[in-house]
């Protein structure tokens, strides 16, 4: 397999009800196997709520605004150039806590599944439901 380049305005848009992605490389759009990496944006007061990838680590690198990121229980408040390892099965969370769109850029790997990734929400679960008061 050769490489491939990813063109910022050609890469579609995902729209969610807290924010956007954009998929920059997984099995679909590189043929990637090893890394999946995805561009977030995060609204004001959004997130991306408790949840976990059973067989995916990931790092997230926070490149704008200002984001409140959970590493299983530890909360810690991370802004551009700061980063978080999430080890795979553990559950982790996201929140915009700026007062504008914050962007960070999500490694995982390897590829899972048909999109090369896979995520268990349980932010509904005790005791995440609860975390944030």
């Amino acid at each position: 397999m050769s490489g491939k380049f990813v063109i910022a305005k050609e890469v579609e848009n995902q729209v969610e009800d807290w924010g956007t992605l954009r998929w920059l490389s997984n099995p679909p759009g590189t043929g990637a196997r090893q890394l999946t990496v995805i561009d977030v944006g995060l609204a004001p007061g959004k997130g991306h709520n408790f949840h976990k990838h059973p067989d995916q680590e990931e790092v997230i690198l926070v490149v704008a605004g200002t984001v409140e990121q959970w590493v299983d229980r530890e909360k810690r408040i991370l802004g551009p150039g700061d980063s978080a390892f999430i080890p795979a099965t553990v559950v982790h969370a996201s929140f915009n806590v700026g007062q504008s769109h914050a962007k960070i850029v999500a490694i995982l790997g390897p590829c899972v599944g048909p999109i090369g990734y896979e995520l268990v929400d349980v932010a509904n679960d005790p005791p995440w439901k609860t975390l944030r008061g």
